[in-house]
């Protein structure tokens, strides 16, 4: 069966102001999710599904979804609140969505192939989907211990030069397996390395070589269990905190150190762009103006 592209676009996008995943930066009025669709496809996906909020459904599918109905098949999975184990409720005075892993798993009824997992609101480029349709071509939901994906990124190729990002830090061993994976949410540019100031007083210092994880993932059904199992641990371990977040490198950081999976890293030198704050927007614009101008995406996509 041809792989799904699961695109993860139920952010509320405070950093950005606004609903980031349908403001146009192509040529045509083309949004990031369109190149992301637009390059999935011609990788030989087959299905895409849209993980939104049930509040800006309409819009959504009005604005983006129905122009691919004659490029590949469309589905939709709605992340919400109240998406929770038997016996757990919405905490009083939550607001924040629960998080990566949580948006992953609303998905659960709506992908059943080996799929990948991608923002939004990330320009990833030709290589990525080609790369992870060749792996989730081949993945396989048998076997003890199942294989997963994702695509690496250099640090400093995914930065922003209008803010902190948020960045998945891998560890990776000599056969291409990743060992570990560390969110950190507060990376900036410093000089000629990074820094991450979660904590002001003692930043953590990097190179920018480092690769990290835009959760670009290729994962098969097999993980949506995982997800479910462990749900109602985090839910418990964070309560009390109307603000934390279930990150998908989190889990596949605790699954790699329980060997339960193996997580296969594909390697890509391109640079990332994307829309974490409007200020970035003119330069989206320009990169993909310039990738135009060279041929490799036309000027109006449909």
């Amino acid at each position: 069966m041809r792989p799904t592209l699961v695109v993860l676009a139920a952010g509320m996008g405070s950093r950005y102001g606004g609903l980031k995943q349908v403001d146009p930066v192509g040529p045509s009025g083309e949004t990031i999710m369109d190149y992301s669709v637009f390059d999935a496809a011609r990788a030989g996906f087959g299905r895409v599904v849209f993980v939104i909020r049930r509040d800006f459904e309409d819009a959504f599918r009005e604005r983006v979804g129905a122009k691919y109905a004659g490029l590949l098949e469309v589905g939709y999975a709605f992340q919400s609140l109240d998406d929770l184990p038997v016996g757990y409720r919405v905490p009083d005075g939550r607001a924040k969505p629960w998080g990566t892993a949580h948006a992953v798993f609303a998905a659960r009824h709506a992908a059943d192939t080996p799929f990948a997992a991608i923002n939004a609101d990330d320009f990833y480029g030709q290589d990525t989907f080609r790369s992870l349709a060749a792996f989730l071509g081949r993945a396989q939901d048998s076997g003890v211990r199942p294989r997963f994906a994702l695509v690496g990124y250099r640090l400093g190729r995914t930065l922003s030069e209008n803010g902190t990002v948020a960045r998945g830090v891998c560890k990776v061993t000599a056969g291409g397996l990743l060992e570990s994976v560390v969110e950190l949410t507060r990376l900036v540019r410093v000089g000629d390395g990074v820094e991450n100031r979660e904590d002001p007083a003692a930043p953590l210092r990097l190179t920018g070589a480092e690769r990290v994880s835009l959760n670009t993932w290729g994962f098969t059904p097999r993980l949506f269990g995982m997800l479910e199992e462990r749900f109602p641990a985090w839910l418990d371990a964070t309560a009390g905190n109307l603000a934390a977040e279930w990150y998908i490198p989190f889990v596949i950081d605790e699954l790699i150190r329980e060997r339960r999976i193996d997580v296969e890293v594909l390697p890509t030198e391109s640079s990332w762009f994307g829309v974490t704050y409007r200020e970035d927007k003119p330069a989206v614009i320009d990169a993909i103006q310039a990738l135009v101008e060279t041929g490799e995406y036309p000027r109006n996509l449909f």
